[in-house]
């Protein structure tokens, strides 16, 4: 009974129904932020999301009943179970956010599609080296914060009132002035929005921001992504070497029992 569950609860069809129904599911949380839609279909809608919630449901006590306690060795039936566990708490007065947090249910598609899975792995294996990557960022961003609230925070004297009160907008705390450079990390409106405006008052304010976006934009920034692309790149190697090894196994057994075949007819 248990390999009869387990078999049928990985079939490709199965899957691809799961799938379906979230996809599905995904659209009809879409529409109940529609106030037209729930007006003249809001009964149908809450059916239908309470049906694919209970279409969810029974599928990881499928899963219990096929895996027994190796359900919980698995970190994607744990991320299943907490994603429908959310969507199965009281949405009244004080946990009504958790009415907002039913969309999460879309993100079982990641542990639905094994090509998805492998991005995610891939992520999550980079976080270590990216750990450190954003630890020299904090450094940088720290250093430049406080650079750029003692060059840029104070205004200077012949600045006119506009100015100064702009200048201790972006840069008049430690605070403002890491947004500010976030921002300009971010190339959002960097130039004409902060930087030129900057140098009508400190002609070489250039001298500080361009190093700046040349470390973070294009030399920090990049390494986070070689660093990501090359965990990627990893667990589909490894992946395909497992592959590959499963299907030796498979082909050495049937070897293995054609000769055991042969040999018994030769006696």
């Amino acid at each position: 009974m248990q390999d009869r569950l387990t078999s049928f609860i990985e079939h490709d069809r199965v899957r691809s129904f799961i799938m379906a129904v979230i996809v599905f599911n995904a659209v009809i949380l879409g529409l109940e932020t529609s106030k037209s839609a729930m007006a003249q279909y809001g009964e149908l809608i809450h059916l239908l999301d309470q049906v694919c919630l209970a279409i969810f449901v029974i599928e990881l006590l499928i899963k219990f009943a096929a895996y027994r306690l190796r359900f919980f060795r698995d970190g994607w039936n744990i991320f299943d179970f907490i994603i429908v566990g959310i969507s199965l708490a009281p949405t009244a007065q004080g946990l009504s956010v958790l009415r907002a947090l039913r969309i999460l249910r879309v993100l079982r598609v990641i542990s639905v599609a094994p090509r998805l899975r492998r991005v995610v792995e891939g992520f999550v294996t980079a976080l270590p080296g990216m750990a450190s990557v954003f630890l020299l960022m904090a450094i940088i961003f720290y250093i430049g914060a406080v650079m750029a609230t003692k060059l840029f925070g104070l205004g200077c004297a012949h600045c006119t009132p506009e100015q100064n009160v702009l200048f201790t907008e972006w840069f008049g705390t430690l605070g403002k002035s890491a947004y500010s450079l976030f921002q300009i990390m971010t190339l959002e409106s960097w130039s004409m929005g902060i930087v030129r405006p900057v140098m009508e008052a400190f002609p070489y304010a250039w001298a500080f921001f361009v190093p700046f976006i040349m470390v973070t934009t294009f030399a920090v920034v990049n390494l986070l992504v070689g660093l990501i692309v090359n965990s990627m790149q990893d667990a589909h190697a490894e992946e395909t070497n497992a592959a590959t090894d499963s299907y030796r196994d498979e082909v050495l057994q049937r070897l293995a029992a054609i000769e055991t075949q042969l040999r018994e007819r030769q006696q």
